[in-house]
C-alpha cells in the first residue's frame, strides 16, 4: 500500500494522485505539485489514504509544498493574464480565419506554458497561428483540440433540470452513455429530450441505468420482497371513516336546499 494524496486542478476536474511526503496535508489545503504540464497549482481533495499499486501511475510524483498567501497571488495575476490572452488569440484566429471556436485559455502555475483548447469540425493547421502567439507571449503555447462535451464542461450552464450542469459540477470523468439506456428506462427517444446542451446524450441517463436490469437477472425469484404489506391501523381507520361520512352529509343537506331554493 501506498499513501497518496488526491489533488484537483479545477472545478469538477479529474482527481489525481501524488506522494505527501512529509508534508502534513488536509483536504481543502491548496498545494504546489509538478505535473506533465508543468508545476501546477491545485486543491487538496483526499486527504492521505493508502491505495494499492494498481490505483496509482509510476512514478508517483511527490507534492513540492503547500501553498501560501504568495502562491494565490501568483494565481490570480496568471486569471488576469488569462483574459487578456484570450482576446489576444481570438483576434490573430480573426487575421487567419481559422474555421475554430476559442474556449478557454490557461497559464501553468510557473507560466512557462500557455493552453488554448477549442473546438472545431475537422482537422485546423494552426501552425502560423502557434508562431504568431509565440511571438506575442514569448513562452511555449499549446494549441488543444476538445470535444463538445469538454466545452461543456469548460463553460458550464443549466441543463434541461433546472440544475447546474453534472459536468461542470461534479462529474470528474466523463462515463460512455448509449441510447440503449433510456430505451431500457422507457424514455422518450426523442433528442431534444434526452439530449445535454453539448448536443450528446445527457450523462444523467446513466445515473439509474443498473437499476433497470435487477428484474431480469438470472436469479431474481430469489431475491426476498423489499416492500413489505402495510396493515392500516384498525383504530385509525374508523375515525377518518367517520370523519368522510359527515362531510358528505354535510355536502348532501348543503345540495338538497340549494335544489328547493
Amino acid at each position: 500500500m501506498i499513501e497518496v494524496v488526491g489533488v484537483r486542478f479545477r472545478a469538477a476536474g479529474k482527481i489525481y494522485y501524488f506522494s505527501p511526503g512529509d508534508l502534513q496535508l488536509g483536504a481543502g489545503d491548496k498545494a504546489i505539485v509538478e505535473t506533465a504540464r508543468g508545476v501546477e497549482f491545485g486543491e487538496i481533495v483526499i486527504s492521505p489514504r493508502s491505495v494499492s499499486e494498481e490505483e496509482i501511475v509510476v512514478p508517483l510524483k511527490q507534492v513540492i509544498r503547500k501553498a501560501g498567501a504568495e502562491d494565490e497571488r501568483i494565481v490570480e495575476h496568471n486569471r488576469a493574464k488569462e483574459k487578456e490572452a484570450l482576446q489576444i488569440c481570438l483576434k490573430k484566429i480573426t487575421e487567419h480565419k481559422l474555421p475554430m471556436k476559442l474556449i478557454d485559455v490557461e497559464y501553468t502555475f510557473d507560466g512557462n506554458k500557455i493552453i488554448f483548447s477549442f473546438t472545431a469540425e475537422g482537422r485546423v493547421d494552426f501552425r502560423e497561428l502557434v508562431k504568431d502567439l509565440a511571438a506575442v507571449f514569448r513562452t511555449r503555447i499549446e494549441l488543444r483540440q476538445i470535444g463538445v462535451r469538454d466545452e461543456a464542461k469548460m463553460l458550464g450552464g443549466i441543463g434541461s433540470c433546472g440544475r447546474i450542469l453534472c459536468c461542470s459540477s461534479f462529474l470528474g470523468d466523463f462515463e460512455p452513455v448509449s441510447i440503449r439506456m433510456a430505451k431500457d428506462q422507457k424514455l422518450s427517444l426523442n433528442p431534444t429530450k434526452i439530449s445535454g446542451i453539448c448536443g450528446r446524450l445527457m450523462c444523467c441517463l446513466k445515473y439509474e441505468n443498473g437499476c433497470y436490469g435487477c428484474d431480469n437477472r438470472e436469479g431474481a425469484e430469489d431475491v426476498p420482497e423489499l416492500v413489505e404489506e402495510v396493515v392500516p391501523d384498525k383504530e385509525a381507520v374508523p375515525a377518518v371513516s367517520s370523519a368522510r361520512q359527515q362531510y358528505h352529509r354535510k355536502g348532501d343537506k348543503q345540495k338538497g336546499k340549494s335544489e328547493k331554493a
